[in-house]
């Protein structure tokens, strides 16, 4: 692992009154945020900031982590899912990725979950955190709004790209790839990301709503939860749009329970998920068990309806959820099966280096518990406001190349809609690539 420095931290949590929407105390240039429904953690400052890379850098940042834990001093009264100690992060989707994977502890942190709210302050100087409720700082006036266009794949390359993912799966080298293609664009000087992180929170609400360290965006996907001990994972795949009125939203809902082509990729997801916690299951205890059901269900969403399934059961002794982060990333669901192989294919077929898209995002607190999505439905926006957003899809055997491409374009609609302004949840788009 490289050299990271690690100063000795002092966290103190404190209880306070409903402090109304959250981001309002988040940063406007450069906001630290995790929301669903209404509840979770906007933060702000840094306090301490661990970057990680290649194969190592989701293992290397369990390792710094427990140092950070175990060097802190936490004064936590509230014991709360958040307070405390706690760590935001985003890791790169692949070891060859240029983009950094990062742990960011803030400076200030405001949460809420159902009636309890709280504030935690972190000191890395030795001086003693002062936590108190920050005034709200109403959005700005300049909109984080933008138009995106396509980028280095163009709509006939990325139908190229799939007839070649194709030739592989019909030739026996892969059962399945996830291939993706980005689109670029640009936010105003000065933009309030926050406008842009509120449209997303208000039309997907069911989703996690993040931004960490410029990544941005509102997945419907969990890759993992750890609460008081206890570990849950959501496997998305498959999928089918809404109709358009409730006897046709009924019937696609059928089809897609029915559906071959989405059952067997589901299988492969959950399959590959099971499969990479099982390492981690020591079986010590008999309640440490990981089980899923064996048939699953249909999540509807505004946009679209998923098959989905839940993965339960109780974190073995000594895990963090960062550890399970690692056995996790890349599930079939965002890479394909078998794994090594679909990522070298995407390697190969992809023009573009994916960054931190369908990597691991979300935080870490200081008993190893967490709360962790897939980075879909979202866009990488650097510091400058340079937009690269991202989509994909799960290519098998049946897969169409231009069912395939329109896909796609129903998948960028979340954060197309969020940035023009009019995001509104409405039907679309297929598997949760």
């Amino acid at each position: 692992m490289p050299a990271v420095i690690l100063p000795r931290l002092r966290a103190r949590t404190i209880e306070v009154p409903d402090p109304g929407d959250l981001l309002r105390f988040a940063s406007s240039t450069s906001p630290l945020v995790w929301l669903r429904q209404g509840d979770g953690v906007v933060a702000t400052g840094s306090a301490w900031r661990g970057e990680f890379t290649g194969a190592t850098r989701i293992p290397d940042s369990a390792a710094a982590w427990r140092d950070v834990v175990g060097a802190a001093e936490i004064d936590d009264v509230a014991q709360v899912t958040g307070s405390g100690l706690i760590a935001f992060g985003a890791f790169a989707f692949a070891a060859e990725s240029g983009a950094r994977s990062v742990l960011e502890v803030p400076e200030l942190v405001v949460g809420r979950r159902g009636a309890r709210c709280f504030v935690t302050a972190i000191t890395a100087d030795g001086s003693t955190p002062e936590p108190r409720l920050p005034d709200a700082a109403p959005l700005g006036d300049i909109d984080a709004a933008a138009t995106l266009t396509d980028g280095l794949m163009s709509g006939d390359e990325h139908r190229r790209a799939i007839d070649r993912a194709l030739d592989l799966i019909h030739t026996g080298h892969l059962s399945k790839v996830v291939l993706a293609r980005e689109q670029r664009g640009s936010l105003p000087e000065g933009a309030d990301r926050r406008r842009l992180l509120a449209r997303l929170a208000s039309a997907y609400p069911e989703c996690w709503t993040y931004a960490v360290d410029g990544l941005t965006g509102t997945s419907p996907e969990t890759l993992v939860r750890v609460l008081e001990r206890q570990v849950s994972a959501r496997v998305l795949a498959g999928t089918a749009p809404r109709g358009s009125d409730e006897e046709a939203d009924a019937r696609a809902e059928a089809r897609l329970r029915h559906s071959e082509k989405n059952l067997a990729e589901h299988r492969f997801a959950v399959e590959s998920a099971l499969t990479s916690l099982a390492t981690l299951d020591t079986h010590d205890d008999p309640g440490t068990g990981l089980t899923s059901s064996r048939v699953p269900f249909t999540l509807k969403l505004p946009n679209l309806w998923h098959l989905a399934s839940d993965i339960r059961g109780t974190l073995p002794a000594g895990v963090t959820v960062l550890d399970l982060v690692d056995a996790l990333h890349p599930t079939a669901a965002v890479g394909g099966t078998p794994t090594p192989t679909a990522l070298d294919a995407i390697l190969a077929l992809e023009p573009f280096d994916r960054q931190r898209y369908a990597g691991p995002v979300g935080w870490v607190g200081a008993g190893g518990d967490g709360e962790w999505a897939v980075a879909l439905r979202g866009a990488e926006i650097d510091a400058n406001g340079s937009i690269t957003a991202y989509a994909g899809g799960g290519i098998v055997a049946s897969s169409d190349a231009s069912d395939e491409y329109r896909e796609t374009q129903l998948k960028f609609r979340p954060i197309v809609e969020a940035l023009r302004g009019d995001s509104t949840g409405g039907p679309d788009e297929e598997d949760s690539r």
